[in-house]
């Protein structure tokens, strides 16, 4: 007959005070990350201050500084974020060209519309000289080149006419982003009463689509 007491396990520990500090911590960084894509989108790098991304998220200047290193590691967090969105736009590995230029327009036009203000923070960035994107060149330039090769490849198959693979590029960039980085030059020209409004995504999708398809002799 056992003598010893079995001494009872202690009670485990209570989970809810760790999950609640996560949460709320993941809510201030999300707090901190909208207030610097606002403030970055206007102000670029050198005009935004810390001062004004804490107060508009709600926190002092030291509670900023509790959470992240400084607004140049925001600022290139944010550069990575839409670069890396862009990376994989291109299905390099179709070769229907009809089929992957219009969904790379599509998707294009998806960012310019729900994530307008990080388009700018990018088209900023390159205005006034791009230095902060030193480090995104090397990556940027070899995906634009294996582009360019597959829509070479198209041409050469016969699948479209003769174009410059880096001038259709470009021009696909330049329709789609000008949707994000021009968005009130858009409503105010096209409905200058209604605050706000946005073009019907499909009906541009299709739009912009037959054009750089008519314009590489793609049915």
């Amino acid at each position: 007959m056992k003598t010893a007491l079995t001494r009872a396990a202690p009670p485990a520990a209570d989970p809810k005070p760790a999950r609640n500090a996560r949460q709320n911590r993941e809510k201030i960084m999300e707090a901190i990350r909208n207030a610097a894509i606002a403030e970055f989108s206007q102000n670029g790098l050198k005009g935004t201050s810390t001062q004004a991304i804490a107060e508009r998220a709600g926190l002092t200047k030291p509670q900023l500084h509790y959470y992240i290193q400084g607004k140049e590691a925001l600022y290139e967090e944010l550069l990575t974020s839409v670069v890396s969105e862009w990376k994989g736009m291109f299905d390099a590995g179709s070769t229907d060209p009809a089929k992957v230029l219009g969904n790379y327009i599509r998707f294009k036009l998806q960012l310019a519309f729900d994530k307008p203000e990080i388009s700018r923070i990018f088209t900023r960035e390159v205005l006034d000289g791009g230095r902060n994107l030193d480090k995104f060149w090397p990556e940027s330039r070899q995906r634009t080149r294996e582009k360019a090769d597959v829509i070479n490849g198209w041409i050469a198959r016969g699948l479209m006419k003769p174009v410059d693979a880096h001038t259709l590029l470009m021009s696909i960039w330049a329709i789609t982003q000008f949707y994000a980085d021009s968005a009130v030059q858009v409503q105010r020209l096209m409905k200058p009463k209604q605050p706000g409004w946005t073009p019907d995504r499909e009906a541009l999708v299709e739009e912009l689509t037959g054009f750089v398809l008519r314009g590489c002799g793609i049915k």
